[in-house]
């Protein structure tokens, strides 16, 4: 597989990788190559008992070369020219007519040459035709090998080495195709995991980042504003902030260790005393224990999201955060008035259909097989509610099968 220098330089690791994934296919093509000049070493052998002339020997040996180069572009049109790959169907042709016109110089000592044929026909023509093509060089060369002298005596061991002879080709050079394809297929998994892993990065430092930051920014505003009228208010705010500030580092650590847990009841708690800092009133009505674990985690994660919409974009004066198991599904609500009434209607998010938060918000619950949904109610609140069965499945959802979710369709 090609790679530009500038996508090798991108990506650092794919570079070192590149050599390593080139070398299976390689010593495939090797191997292949190898025992094809053997059997054409061979062949040469056989011309060279018969005792031709030099002039003959020479011409052979430029016959057996032009022989060579049509097997090996068709036992390995990927590493061919497009210009020759294109035209195969000539080049099997010129390859059939260099396997039987010699047979009327070199006789006997040309026998080995129709098993290349027969495994260029299962390399170059479809299934059905080309089974069809290596029988017909088979029974052909038993014809041939009465014409060039040999009895019924070898007649099953000329027919048998073609089909070795072509078997054995064939099955080296899919052989080397497949190593190919499988080490390509290798390297779109690699190409995919990092993906992966740049995306659960991405959508962890959102959902952490983003309500860590606004807190800090909302509580540094404070800070400024009580920092001569009341000193002591503003010594507590800046106690807070540095609080939040070492929350939000232990945040970032986590989610570069993949160790990421999030608490429900500690996210609440932090919600409740930033909401209501700010003068935001706010209800809290949690009626949910959720051990640790990934619905736990998203269930957090659903409530700063929300709390961070409150934050960044309404004018809410009252927020009511709700939290419940209803029929073994766990269900969290965050609502405020800060929207007005331009609509009403609450609907489930679609991908691709919010910002990033809400697209990272339908990966997470959406992995735990819950449903997210989000509008303007018919009193003007906007609430953002999300359900999750309180127990997904014995094996909880890893963080590539989230990303995983989250990936374009092909």
């Amino acid at each position: 597989m090609r790679r530009t220098a500038s996508a090798s330089r991108d990506n650092p690791l794919e570079e070192g990788l590149a050599p390593r994934a080139e070398m299976a296919p390689r010593v495939a093509i090797a191997i292949t190559t190898v025992v094809i000049c053997g059997f054409f070493a061979v062949a040469v052998t056989y011309v060279l008992q018969a005792r031709h002339t030099t002039f003959s020997l020479v011409f052979c040996f430029a016959l057996l070369l032009l022989l060579l180069g049509l097997q090996l572009c068709h036992s390995f049109p990927s590493s061919m020219p497009r210009a020759v790959t294109r035209h195969s169907r000539w080049t099997l042709a010129a390859q059939t007519l260099l396997t039987y016109a010699p047979f009327t110089v070199f006789d006997a000592a040309w026998l080995g040459m129709p098993g290349f044929l027969a495994a260029s026909s299962l390399l170059v023509l479809r299934t059905a035709l080309g089974w069809f093509a290596f029988g017909t060089v088979v029974v052909t060369t038993g014809l041939l090998q009465f014409a060039v002298g040999f009895g019924v005596g070898h007649l099953a061991y000329n027919c048998v080495a073609t089909s070795l002879t072509g078997l054995v080709v064939y099955g080296l050079s899919r052989l080397a195709d497949l190593i190919r394809e499988v080490q390509t297929a290798r390297e779109e998994l690699a190409r995919l995991a990092i993906t992966q892993e740049r995306l659960r990065f991405a959508r962890d430092l959102h959902d952490l980042l983003g309500y860590s930051l606004s807190t800090i920014t909302l509580k540094c505003e404070l800070t400024y504003r009580f920092i001569r009228l009341d000193p002591e208010r503003a010594e507590t705010e800046i106690t807070e902030i540095l609080q939040t500030a070492r929350q939000a580092l232990a945040d970032v650590r986590a989610v570069a260790s993949s160790y990421l847990h999030m608490s429900l009841r500690r996210e609440v708690s932090s919600a409740e005393s930033l909401l209501q800092t700010i003068g935001i009133r706010t209800e809290v009505r949690i009626d949910a224990e959720l051990p640790a674990g990934h619905v736990d985690t998203v269930m957090a994660t659903v409530l700063r999201e929300g709390i961070t919409n409150v934050l960044q974009h309404s004018k809410a004066q009252h927020c009511v955060i709700e939290a419940a198991v209803i029929d073994d599904r766990v269900r969290i609500t965050v609502a405020n008035d800060g929207v007005g009434a331009e609509c009403s209607t609450l609907h489930p998010v679609n991908p691709g259909g919010g910002g990033s938060g809400l697209n990272n918000l339908i990966t997470r619950v959406g992995a735990l097989g819950g449903q997210l949904t989000a509008g303007v109610r018919e009193d003007g609140w906007f609430q953002l509610t999300a359900e999750v069965p309180r127990q997904p499945g014995d094996c909880a959802p890893s963080g590539d099968e989230q990303d995983a979710a989250a990936l374009p369709s092909p």
